[in-house]
């Protein structure tokens, strides 16, 4: 395999998960009785522009299935995340009824309500049919197609280049980034702004967040992978935010590689503290596993301790790194029996790989369990305050990245 950005041959293992399904598979009760697709999730980096990637097995058409059961709107901190930045783009950017934002991966309409709101004419482009029918129901017009450089000509052709392009959490999901960005660059109106929300490489490893690592994300993303990425699309990043969402995230601000705005502080500043980190070296890479590894031994001790104890768990966010997590330590109903879960497209389905079943929230007050194993911990204050009921009669709430603890 070689290099999805630059090709260079790919020699070097990130990190080797064995086999899974993809994370956002979840199962109905008659596919149990049917085989489950399994792709290896090996990844690898690129010791030339150090892209960390997939291996390629899986297609897109097959990871984001019209069903597609992520559903941006069911956290209420996204939705304020997702607020305060439609308030801040519209004051920076001026942003009025003659202007035009573009969301690549607009999902449920999470984002673009906001702008719609406000009256700015908005679009969103959106391949999977259930969170594109979402939008569209909050008056919000969705092209249902998966971004690039194609579709990004023909909306330039029709008159619909944008003042703002937003993509959050895309950019790792594309499988090539290089016509990705190419369609960033052909959709952006000349002056216009590009922002892109992704985690940060950086904190993924110091924080050993594999459970971020699914088939779904092709790449993780340092700005200075981004960077280059950039340049050899004719675009630049002039500002970059570190922000606390999904574990770490970064927020970069793109334009035209000829836009006179100029590179702030920001970006020299963390280009310089990802060299510190070793980011641009292999042994940071290299030892991974191991921490990989300790989480996973430390999250199925800690299970097969409350079984042997008697104890009863449950596990809250049928989320995809909690799949990542579960598939990779083997973890069945016998130490897990049950999650539950606030999104109704994932209710009464089940956990793929594991075949863990989904419950409602209220199912946890009625069962009662001692400790309650929250699976996006990046959202784990959010969820532990929604349950604090349960603290009342003495269950505990645990997170097992970037290492188990008792909350």
């Amino acid at each position: 395999m070689k290099c999805r950005h630059c090709d260079a041959p790919l020699e070097y293992t990130f990190l080797d998960l064995g086999f899974a399904p993809p994370s956002n598979a979840y199962l109905t009760s008659e596919d149990l009785t049917k085989p489950e697709k399994y792709y290896p999730l090996k990844i690898k980096v690129c010791d030339r522009c150090w892209l960390v990637q997939t291996e390629d097995y899986a297609q897109a058409d097959e990871l984001f299935s019209p069903d597609y059961a992520y559903f941006s709107s069911t956290s209420s901190g996204w939705l304020a995340h997702a607020a305060k930045y439609a308030e801040k783009m519209t004051g920076l950017l001026q942003l009025t009824k003659d202007s035009l934002v573009i969301e690549v991966a607009s999902n449920d309409g999470y984002l673009l309500k906001n702008f719609v709101a406000a009256g700015i004419p908005c679009l969103g482009i959106e391949p999977t049919a259930s969170t594109a029918t979402a939008a569209e129901s909050l008056g919000i017009p969705v092209t249902r197609e998966f971004f690039g450089e194609q579709l990004a000509k023909r909306l330039s052709l029709a008159g619909k280049q944008a003042d703002l392009i937003a993509g959050n959490n895309v950019y790792a999901h594309v499988p090539d980034i290089n016509d990705f960005t190419r369609g960033l660059k052909a959709a952006l109106k000349p002056g216009g702004t590009i922002t892109l929300e992704f985690p940060h490489l950086m904190r993924l490893i110091e924080n050993t967040q594999f459970d971020t690592v699914y088939h779904e994300h092709f790449s993780y993303l340092s700005l200075y992978t981004v960077e280059r990425i950039f340049k050899a699309a004719g675009l630049r990043i002039w500002d970059v935010e570190e922000l606390p969402t999904h574990g770490g995230s970064l927020r970069i601000y793109g334009c035209h590689a000829e836009d006179e705005r100029r590179e702030t502080p920001a970006c020299v500043e963390l280009l310089a503290e990802e060299v510190r980190r070793g980011l641009q070296s292999l042994s940071i890479y290299q030892g991974f596993q191991l921490k990989a590894d300790r989480v996973k031994d430390d999250l199925l001790t800690f299970l097969i301790e409350q079984k042997r104890a008697g104890k009863k768990v449950a596990a809250y966010g049928a989320a995809a790194k909690g799949n990542t997590l579960l598939n990779y330590a083997g973890i069945k109903t016998d130490l897990l029996p049950y999650v539950c879960d606030a999104a109704e497209a994932k209710q009464g389905k089940f956990m793929p790989g594991s075949h863990i079943p989904i419950l409602l929230p209220s199912v946890l007050g009625e069962r009662r369990p001692d400790y309650v194993v929250i699976l996006p911990w990046n959202i784990a204050d959010e969820v532990k305050h929604q349950n604090a009921q349960l603290a009342e009669y003495g269950a505990k709430f645990v997170v097992a990245v970037p290492r188990l603890t008792i909350i």
